[in-house]
């Protein structure tokens, strides 16, 4: 083999060197990278590793966007003007494409009924009528709404006649797909308003227990282990008492977050409060009050920053716990009650032996209650393991 020029490689070379420099480039690279990572990147390379969490990601992605625009999705208003009195209690109605009369290129639904037959105790019997084809559309025009400060009277689907219930009717002739996409909604907003009330408290209080220790430290802890032994039902039971009956859904829902959130500061507070305790000592925060700086800069510069991803992965831990509690409240009727639609207020129509035994289509929305406590249970686990350092990951 001869060289080009002095100091030089050959121009090529054989096709079994040119694959070890290339693989040994890419290992370089990659080791590079991982040591040149930020905290968040080695989070989300770790996270995205967990199919579990991915999934659970990815469904509670779909989630929220239907909660988010559950007004264009939901064909009709949930609340009174959205009744359709003609099919209450109606079973879903499932487009299809065929039938005995032969395929269509559109989907349909069947005209339906009503009738009481004797059969059934004068019971209300919906009858099918075969012949009358109600053509599902996309992008009707319906009810107007408000997403943010724009207003919209589009929708994605309806029928060109009559009105369309994948999930069924309630005993008021509510659509209950409607419904359960605003429920997830106002779900959602309260657990994200009841998080981020606690958040708050738990950094504002957690942060000074942990950092100044001694006396203040000792009546914090006494403050919060108050707050943990507070029974949630009598205290929801006095306080569902006190509201006034006039107060409007808005008011109630805005003060039932409050209370949530003020009840569910105290466990996040302590750890904050215990990583304080430690992270005090070390030298960058001795350097920082050297200089001057006061207790609220270095606990909010210096100190809390250092777990920011912990704080992250508490908070989406504690969330569903959140919507729990707020939806066994509305269930028991301490919490939201009608015309909010919650997962909570749907589920209090479900405990009636009515229900169990003729309408069970009113337990569809609790699927979407048991999958979005899911997903957040299951997302949480992923970024707890992506950011425990001593997890054993590569």
């Amino acid at each position: 083999m001869t060289l080009d020029s002095p100091g030089k490689l050959p121009a090529t070379t054989g096709p079994h060197v040119e694959i070890v420099e290339t693989e040994d480039a890419v290992e370089r690279r990659a080791r590079e990278a991982y040591f040149t990572a930020s905290q968040r990147q080695l989070i989300w390379s770790r996270f995205r590793k967990n199919r579990t969490a991915m999934t659970a990601a990815a469904l509670l992605i779909v989630l929220v966007l239907m909660g988010l625009f559950a007004p264009f999705l939901s064909p009709y208003d949930p609340t009174v003007a959205g009744r359709d009195r003609d099919y209450t209690n109606g079973a879903p109605q499932v487009p299809r494409f065929c039938d005995d009369n032969g395929c269509s290129l559109r989907p349909f639904i069947y005209g339906v009924t009503r009738e009481r037959s004797l059969a059934t105790n004068f019971r209300w019997v919906t009858a099918i009528d075969t012949e009358d084809r109600r053509y599902v559309q996309l992008f009707v025009t319906g009810w107007e709404y408000q997403l943010g400060p724009l207003t919209f009277d589009r929708h994605l689907f309806g029928v060109d006649e009559g009105f369309i219930h994948l999930f069924g009717t309630d005993d008021t002739g509510k659509d209950i797909f409607s419904r359960t996409l605003h429920a997830i909604y106002t779900s959602l907003a309260v657990g994200t308003l009841g998080v981020l009330i606690s958040f708050v408290l738990a950094l504002v209080i957690g942060g000074i227990a942990g950092y100044f220790g001694g006396v203040i430290d000792a009546v914090i802890q006494m403050v919060t282990d108050a707050i943990r032994t507070i029974p949630i039902i009598p205290l929801f039971m006095a306080v569902a008492a006190f509201i006034p009956q006039e107060w409007s859904s808005e008011t109630r829902f805005f003060f039932i977050s409050i209370i949530i959130g003020f009840i569910n500061w105290p466990t996040l507070a302590r750890r904050v409060r215990t990583h304080l305790l430690v992270e005090r000592n070390q030298d960058y925060v001795l350097a920082a009050q050297l200089q001057g700086a006061s207790a609220g800069h270095i606990i909010r510069r210096h100190l809390l920053p250092s777990f920011t991803s912990y704080i992250i992965v508490d908070l989406v831990i504690s969330f569903p716990y959140i919507v729990l509690s707020e939806t066994a409240l509305s269930f028991i009727g301490l919490g939201l009650k009608d015309p909010v639609n919650s997962l909570g207020v749907m589920l209090q129509n479900t405990t009636s032996a009515d229900v169990l035994l003729n309408y069970q289509w009113y337990f569809i929305p609790v699927l979407f209650f048991i999958a979005l406590v899911m997903a957040f249970v299951y997302v949480g686990d992923g970024l707890r393991d992506a950011a425990d350092p001593y997890g054993g990951h590569k």
